[in-house]
């Protein structure tokens, strides 16, 4: 990676990709629901918190590995699934093969823009994820071929309500890129020439179907937009019906959105694996606490019988450490890999797991562990009504 290509923090990655994208599509990638009251305090959240650090006896090296699920990471960030990458035309690909280069998971959502047999094979550590969406034949379906393609995980993802608006407006994304959607989407596009040069070059544009959800009967996948009327239109799961989805799956079932410890019990009643305390990144309802606030009450009431990771604000490495130091076995990122691969596609995706390794490393140095193991919760300081209990 050339120095000019290079950036030090995920906050200059952002930049770079507001500077490169046209503006629907980075808004897209900022917005939360409503007035963005929980979309902030992900982030500021983390910021209360302050760590305890050691000024000797500091070990030399330091291990950062971790496992869930099953399987073995080089350090405990997961990639987390998210719909349609048109950041960049390599999409989720370019993340996949980033994620198999750092040692990290992959998490592809069932409303991707890559298929699931070619981001497997891009990196076999990856974790399918599905919405309660459709038919429970086409839900079948969708698990099958994923476990076909070699899918070593599922994430179920129930932490997701439909926000009837944006207190800053919803960016305009058309629903297929028909001549008259490229016009009406051109002035924004057009002073954007570095990325619209990327599509060129690939003689492709920005694909918005979601080939993952292709029909059992055949035909055409449905388009992003498409596939979302169709969340919409499904009636929500019952606790039955997430058993069932469980019970379609024969390997590790992460059950993700949990913010309380009556729905964490219930996801162990249902024999999920794993569960990601989450909010969808702030596109759920709104004022819903910060996971990391939520965290520490559901480690202390499951996390000796079910593994947690956190979803939600990490923007450095040292997030990370105060997640597992309060009790999470990972993290999962989003916007951070996002805005690193419209900044510089897969380079930029391997520059921000870099940028997350390094920060890892720094924590444990300071605080003076030798791994992420010997982190306690005597490493943080919480500050009195920080957490969050449900």
């Amino acid at each position: 990676m050339s120095r000019n290509a290079w950036f030090e923090t995920v906050a200059e990655a952002q930049r770079r990709a507001k500077k490169r994208l046209p503006a629907p599509v980075y808004g897209a990638l900022i917005a939360g629901s409503e007035k963005g009251v929980t979309l902030d305090d992900n982030i500021a959240a983390y910021s209360e918190l302050g760590f305890a650090p050691r000024i000797a006896d500091h070990p030399a090296q330091r291990d950062l590995s971790s496992s869930v699920m099953g399987m073995d990471m080089a350090m405990p960030v997961i990639i987390s699934p998210t719909g349609v990458q048109a950041v960049h035309p390599q999409g989720e690909i370019a993340v996949s093969r980033a994620a198999a280069n750092r040692g990290v998971i992959m998490g592809l959502s069932s409303f991707a823009s890559k298929p699931v047999e070619d981001v497997v094979a891009a990196n076999p550590n990856t974790l399918f994820q599905v919405y309660w969406s459709g038919s429970k034949e086409e839900m079948v379906h969708r698990l099958e071929r994923a476990k076909a393609a070699g899918a070593k995980g599922l994430i179920a993802t129930l932490d997701w309500s439909f926000s009837h608006g944006r207190d800053w407006g919803s960016p305009q994304i058309p629903e297929k890129l028909t001549l008259g959607a490229a016009i009406n989407f051109a002035p924004h596009a057009l002073p954007r020439i570095p990325w619209l040069w990327s599509f060129a070059k690939t003689f492709r544009i920005p694909d918005l179907k979601a080939p993952n959800l292709k029909p059992k009967a055949g035909g055409e996948p449905p388009t992003f937009f498409g596939a979302y009327g169709e969340w919409m239109t499904t009636p929500p799961p019952t606790w039955d019906d997430v058993k069932w989805l469980r019970e379609q799956w024969d390997g590790p079932f992460m059950l993700k959105g949990v913010g309380r410890i009556d729905d964490a019990k219930r996801a162990i009643d249902i024999g999920a694996t794993t569960i990601s305390v989450s909010n969808h990144g702030g596109n759920n309802l709104d004022t819903i606490p910060a996971p990391i606030r939520m965290l520490p009450a559901i480690a202390d009431a499951v996390g000796d019988q079910i593994e947690i990771v956190l979803d939600g604000g990490v923007r450095r490495g040292s997030d990370v450490v105060k997640a597992v130091a309060l009790g999470a076995r990972a993290i999962m990122i989003g916007r951070a890999y996002l805005w690193g691969l419209a900044a510089n596609g897969q380079a930029g995706v391997e520059n921000v797991l870099d940028i997350m390794r390094g920060g890892i490393d720094s924590a444990l140095l300071g605080l003076g562990r030798a791994s992420l193991r010997e982190l306690t919760r005597d490493d943080i300081y919480v500050p009195e009504g920080f957490e969050k209990i449900r």
